[in-house]
């Protein structure tokens, strides 16, 4: 169908509509999309970009299938509609359907081939999807329409700096820097970041010289002193200008003294060829900045032996004297270094004990007195550094000693809860950290590390009432958190409900993870046009290289990993059963106790009703007054995103699917992380990919050959291959050959005994080849578990995790019937490690809550060996 003109009326009105969507007065624009569409002239087809028009409005006030089916109906009346085509693509675009919106957009460029808002759409859509090649195209045909705007020229350059073709890049700005007309003298931010950003091209081109020049040429017209001087120490290190360096670095040294860059920018420049040399350089800093830390605390990294000693020496007595929490932390660096580590422990120690007699640091010292609160500090410390060697008994020691001094100081219960966690108590743990909360409730750092520390002890509905303390009135705290991308909150919570196997809640949260991270990724929409208006562009290319690795983030991979596991465990034992395993057991119950069951469970059915009816009206009424705001605002833009509802996500129909999902990012972002390959391998085995397995296992093989739960992968590949009876021939072939270059010509059992003679005094690799013995042959069980359970002093890698490990591995048949060993076992890990609540004796948590001789304050150790 031809194109119909509409009338100026009609015209004015369509124009008006546009305006109302740009305003976001969606209900305006219906009202006058209705004035046209209402003639029966324009109904059809001279309204077709009216009910385009009308479809992105309503697409916008969450009717979305309605919306489509105007948009295809105006498509339909006129294929040849670049509005049509366009409003098509703004309706993919919101359901991030990416690839789909930028066909549409070139459709509607096909008939008006240099409309403005298209091609900026279309850029938009090309950064956001990282299509390099088809962004640079598009920026030239808006440079070429528009080559009197800013925009124009910045988003051709970025192109080019993107595609790393920097020197091109680079050249764009220069020809855009010649066109702007500004004072030497007068303040322009935006022209200073971009001679800044000029000058990061040439930089990333490796022209060093040249950038140099240009900063030296521009310095009085860039507002960011402190980057220039910056930039110009990194620049004249790399052009070994080594003279000019060193001003330049002692004059960000007088800047800023307490600048761990600026101290390793110096020591390239001046290029110490001995440790004495390298120390005279910060022997200079301690007389010009004798209270500066960071000087004395960085030789302590290179230093050894007397010269160690005497530099730490002065660096603790200052800290512990000024009162300086954090020394402990600035040192934990050091802590890889035995003969460090030693040092550490005889200079404090004696602080402590000199301390005590004599108030000073050396009763050898004729300084003065030090104050009651150093030897609070020195005690802090100490208990810290037993925490990090494993010596908790003494740890618990100092701790007590200086909460005993001072009752009301907040670190003092930090420590201590973190010395319990530590010790595998996190029970007792969370009861310290709320002990801490208690001194101070207006403290938001300690309501979370509180909170925290419950949701690892399985507090979830207590932690969510401490978070409540500090979360918005009139709404869950779960829900605010959830608003407001609490991401460190959400782990723990799904950690915590994988731990008690509910795992539609903690699949729940991992989800709600996930939907963060795409909404982080999809507000980079806001930033695309931002930057380039603001000329920020510094932080806008930083902030794409950013989101380029976004899943590489900790609470991502926590996530996914928390997810994968769940959805392994739901393929082996998927939660169907429940109901035929509870038929198995009422039908060994009497008619009388059947009927008693029956009704116990009727009245918790009719119980969980009536706080969900609670719950539901809750939600309702918060949802009505959140839209009552939206309509006020007129603002209602999307529809509601689909519920997250823990029954359904729990009975998924095929979990190893939803795993794969999780699996993809962290295999192309996190591929240094042995964990990522193996988690990988446990997906493919249980899909019988074995060529995805072989992949897995090789890359696993190449981070780290010998560890435990490779070794494991390995032995049931290999039985898994030689089992099989399904493989195509060419691929037997191919993992024959690989078999044997990773195993050589051995066979799994062989190849388990070898694994076992090399690593015979590590505690982790017994226990892999133990489960592998049992694994490969069920009558080896005994010898399986004599060496699983083998807590010998010489063993070493003994630790609490490992020890949980074999101790789980008793009970869940992986070392088949492991139960007789099990309290045996249990008894001499506890002699270990007496503080650890997996250890602890069966009762002991019962008899946590009861009074013990009428002191709560008891200890977990006294508990324990009261029962």
């Amino acid at each position: 169908m031809p194109t119909v003109t509409l009338p100026p009326k009609e015209n004015a009105l369509f124009k008006r509509i546009l305006r109302c969507y740009e305003h976001k007065q969606y209900r305006n624009g219906l009202k006058f999309c209705k004035q046209i569409l209402s003639n029966p002239k324009f109904a059809e087809h001279g309204g077709n970009r009216a009910l385009a028009m009308k479809g992105l409005t309503l697409n916008c006030l969450g009717k979305k299938e309605e919306a489509y089916d105007l948009v295809r109906r105006g498509l339909r009346n006129d294929l040849k509609s670049h509005v049509c085509w366009h409003v098509y693509g703004l309706l993919q675009r919101s359901d991030k359907k990416y690839d789909e919106a930028i066909k549409c957009y070139r459709n509607a460029l096909k008939w008006d081939k240099d409309n403005l808002q298209i091609l900026r759409d279309l850029s938009l859509l090309q950064i956001q999807m990282r299509d390099l090649e088809g962004y640079r195209e598009t920026r030239y045909q808006l440079l070429q329409l528009r080559p009197a705007q800013r925009a124009s020229w910045i988003g051709y350059a970025i192109a080019y700096h993107l595609l790393e073709d920097y020197e091109m890049a680079a050249k764009i700005i220069e020809e855009f820097r010649k066109t702007q007309q500004t004072s030497p003298d007068k303040v322009d931010y935006e022209y200073s970041e971009l001679l800044l950003y000029q000058n990061q091209v040439l930089r990333e081109a490796g022209l060093y010289k040249e950038a140099l020049e240009h900063l030296i040429t521009y310095e009085k017209q860039i507002c960011d002193k402190l980057a220039v001087e910056e930039t110009r120490g990194e620049l004249l290190l790399n052009l070994e200008r080594m003279e000019e360096a060193t001003e330049v670095y002692r004059r960000l040294q007088e800047r800023n003294p307490e600048n761990w860059l600026y101290y390793h920018g110096l020591e390239k420049a001046l290029k110490p060829a001995s440790v004495e040399e390298k120390q005279k350089i910060y022997e200079e800093a301690w007389v010009q900045y004798p209270k500066g830390l960071v000087p004395r605390r960085l030789p302590l990294n290179f230093l050894s032996g007397e010269k160690f000693r005497e530099c730490l020496d002065k660096y603790l007595r200052m800290n512990f004297s000024k009162g300086c929490p954090p020394v402990f932390t600035t040192l934990k660096s050091l802590y890889h270094d035995k003969e460090k580590v030693s040092i550490i422990e005889e200079l404090v120690v004696g602080y402590e004990t000199s301390l005590n007699v004599c108030r000073m640091f050396n009763q050898n010292d004729d300084g003065k007195e030090e104050p009651p609160t150093t030897l609070l500090w020195v005690q802090y410390f100490l208990a810290q550094h037993y925490d990090q060697i494993g010596q908790r008994t003494l740890a618990l020691e100092y701790i007590n000693a200086a909460i005993e001094s001072t009752p009301t100081l907040i670190e003092l219960f930090l420590i201590k809860a973190k010395i319990y966690k530590h010790a595998g108590n996190i029970k007792e743990a969370a009861r310290w950290m709320d002990e801490a909360q208690a001194l101070d409730t207006a403290d938001r750092f300690i309501n979370s590390k509180c909170a925290k520390y419950m949701l690892k002890a399985g507090m979830v509905k207590e932690a969510e009432d401490m978070c409540s303390k500090f979360t918005r009135e009139g709404a869950s705290a779960v829900e605010n958190l959830n608003e407001m991308q609490c991401m460190w909150f959400q782990t723990e919570c799904a950690l915590a409900y994988k731990s008690m196997n509910k795992y539609g809640d903690a699949l729940k949260k991992c989800h709600e993870i996930e939907r963060h991270f795409v909404e982080i990724t999809d507000d980079q929409f806001d930033f695309h046009t931002y930057c380039m208006r603001k000329m920020t562009l510094r932080s806008y290319v930083d902030l794409l290289k950013l989101e380029d690795v976004l899943r590489m983030h900790p609470f991502y991979y926590k996530a996914s990993r928390t997810a994968i596991e769940i959805y392994l465990a739901l393929h082996d034992n998927p939660l169907t059963n429940e109901n035929k395993e509870l038929e198995a057991d009422t039908a060994n119950l009497s008619d009388k106790e059947l009927k008693k069951l029956r009704n116990k469970q009727r009245r918790a059915q009719k119980k969980a009703q009536l706080e969900e009816e609670k719950k539901n009206a809750e939600k309702e009424k918060q949802l009505k007054n959140q839209k009552k705001k939206k309509e006020d605002d007129d603002e209602e833009i999307g529809g509601p995103k689909e519920e997250l509802v823990p029954e359904k996500l729990a009975k998924v129909e095929n979990p190893l699917e939803e795993a794969v999902k999780f699996l993809t990012p962290l295999k192309n972002l996190v591929k240094n992380k042995i964990d990522t390959h193996l988690l990988a391998f446990e997906i493919y085995f249980r899909k019988e990919k074995f060529l995805l397995m072989l992949q897995s296992v090789k890359r696993a093989f190449s981070i780290d050959p010998d560890h435990p739960w490779l070794h494991q992968c390995l032995v049931r590949f290999f039985k898994g291959v030689s089992e099989s009876k399904d493989l195509a021939e060419a691929v037997r072939t191919v993992l024959k050959q690989e078999i044997s270059r990773l195993f050589g010509e051995c066979d799994a059992k062989t190849f388990n005994e070898v694994f076992l003679s090399k690593h015979s005094t590590s505690i982790p690799h017994r226990a892999a080849a133990a489960r592998m013995m049992f694994y490969l042959d069920p009558s080896t069980e005994k010898k399986a578990v004599e060496l699983a359970t083998a807590l010998d002093e010489p063993l070493n890698n003994r630790g609490i995790q490992i020890c949980t490990e074999v101790l789980e591995s008793l009970g869940d048949g992986s070392l088949g019937d492991g139960q007789p060993t099990a309290e045996a076992y249990r008894a001499d890990c506890h002699k270990i490690f007496p503080y650890t609540l997996a250890f602890m004796p069966p009762g002991y948590e019962e008899n946590m809550k009861i009074t013990v001789n009428g002191d709560m304050s008891a200890e977990p150790e006294e508990l324990a060996n009261d029962m």
